[in-house]
């Protein structure tokens, strides 16, 4: 979850409330909270709108929820993992 942990990290510094963000994304409150919990992926544009709102690079948000997704899918193959983050990462390069 380091999507979640991290826009909860940026919120609180700013002291704002879950309810302010959800607004500025035009969601409802629950479904915020439910993103920053982990419980909900984000869509890739509420992501990009949460890096203009926070003025972070959006590919730092990017990369955390591509992660996140990443880490749901290969959460249970701890012993192949690995191995198939590798062949991913070579598959990409080529």
């Amino acid at each position: 979850m380091l999507f979640g942990d991290r826009i909860r990290q940026l919120r609180e510094e700013k002291q704002m409330l879950q309810r302010q963000f959800a607004a500025m994304l035009e969601i409802d409150t629950p479904m915020y909270s439910k993103i920053e919990r982990g419980e909900r992926r984000a869509k890739r544009e509420q992501v990009i709108a949460l890096a203009q709102i926070f003025k972070v690079n959006p590919n730092e948000f990017l990369s955390l929820w591509l992660a996140d997704q990443i880490t749901e899918v290969i959460k249970d193959e701890k012993e192949l993992a690995g191995k198939a983050l590798s062949i991913v990462i070579k598959h990409i390069k080529n």
